[in-house]
């Protein structure tokens, strides 16, 4: 059997505004750009203009979409297949949403995926369903007691990290279920403490901050447990999730955010090859 895979992904938004607000790249630009830096997909909510580009350079795509109106769902799920997608990634309702309703928007999307014949995995981030870890393992848990299954999440536990107000080491906290993380492909790293969901990844003269020298370890603790599970044949979609100054995550003072994802991306394969031992 094939060994489990790392793949990068490019997320679209991480290049908002890039080079320059007003003289932002186009969708080729970025698309050969992400190609260029080693990624082998993109993520975005994704169309036709994607998929073609994508086909043309060889790139996979990750759909996205974010809904808690679950008669959206059918058509949001074709749409994304319709791009390319085989997977997608669903920021799913809202914080307030109560775990009955969020089981149930779970369920649903996931009768609809398979029906589509996509892959479903619903993220855990804030002022969503999931917005705790609480809500997330209460949500999860009784999905498992309908469906009989473990229900697929995308992991970005920069989220929790903050909700949790965390210090360094974040393993012990953050890398409670096991179960839930094995099961998971899709992982948005960014580097993070108990205060900011986002910290830079270098000073901008290329040097790690401490912030994130302190977080690496957890990467590496995350793909251990991870690759602990029967993971043969099974991808591990990594997203060097650095957010843009136009949405709040990056500071105008602050170093790039695309410039610090190409950074990222470099030390999340280092992070891999030292628990793969490659």
């Amino acid at each position: 059997m094939a060994k489990p895979a790392l793949r990068f992904i490019g997320n679209f938004w991480t290049m908002w505004d890039y080079p320059a607000p007003g003289k932002e790249w186009s969708l080729e630009q970025r698309m050969r750009a992400i190609k260029d830096a080693g990624f082998v997909g993109v993520t975005a909510q994704a169309d036709a203009e994607v998929r073609r580009l994508a086909e043309q350079l060889g790139l996979r795509v990750i759909g996205y979409f974010s809904t808690g109106n679950q008669s959206e769902f059918r058509n949001l799920l074709e749409s994304q297949k319709a791009a390319g997608a085989k997977h997608v990634n669903v920021q799913l309702a809202d914080e307030d949403t109560l775990t009955p309703e969020a089981t149930g928007l779970a369920i649903r999307l996931n009768e609809e995926a398979r029906a589509v014949g996509i892959a479903a995995s619903i993220e855990v981030h804030r002022d969503t369903c999931t917005e705790t870890p609480e809500k997330t393992y209460a949500m999860a848990d009784a999905y498992q007691k309908v469906m009989g299954e473990l229900l697929e999440l995308t992991w970005d536990f920069s989220h929790v990290a903050c909700v949790k107000h965390l210090a360094p080491p974040y393993h012990d906290r953050l890398l409670v279920r096991a179960d839930l993380i094995q099961r998971a492909q899709q992982f948005h790293f960014r580097p993070f403490n108990g205060h900011h969901c986002q910290v830079p990844v270098t000073d901008g003269r290329g040097n790690l901050t401490q912030e994130t020298r302190d977080w690496l370890p957890f990467v590496e603790k995350t793909m251990e447990m991870w690759l602990a599970g029967k993971q043969d044949d099974r991808e591990m979609f990594v997203v060097p999730e650095m957010g843009p100054v136009r949405g709040g995550y990056n500071l105008t003072t602050l170093p790039n955010s695309w410039e610090e994802a190409k950074v990222l991306r470099d030390l999340l394969q280092k992070a891999w090859d030292n628990v793969t031992g490659c």
